[in-house]
């Protein structure tokens, strides 16, 4: 299924919140709301162990640009700690038990199930 056709499925169900807890972290309960749910919910879902998106597929499933600073920051994908307090981004591949690494000169991300 394309991106886009899992933007439009899932659309209904980013509206309501889902309590999520990071994998063996042992961190409390957090809700995957907001403008990165569909990202989230998408990466959720996807059955593979590793998901490559280019940039444009991320902002197709969100219906927004990245900011500037995911295509010349490393950090914006990679500097996120699971126990502590997550930036509202980098809360939708974490919640969904993933990693993200960026190729910034391809302009992709390979998010990577968290074993």
């Amino acid at each position: 299924m394309s991106v886009r056709g899992w933007m439009m499925r899932l659309k209904a169900a980013a509206a309501g919140a889902r309590q999520i807890r990071p994998a063996d972290t042992g961190a409390p309960l957090r809700a995957m709301t907001g403008k990165y749910a569909l990202l989230y919910e998408y990466l959720e879902h996807r059955h593979a162990n590793t998901v490559v998106l280019t940039f444009a597929e991320v902002e197709d499933l969100l219906g927004f640009p990245l900011p500037d600073q995911a295509r010349r920051d490393r950090e914006w994908w990679t500097d996120a700690d699971a126990s502590k307090a997550a930036a509202p981004h980098s809360d939708a591949w974490i919640l969904a038990s993933r990693t993200a690494a960026p190729n910034l000169s391809a302009q992709t991300v390979v998010f990577d199930r968290v074993a």
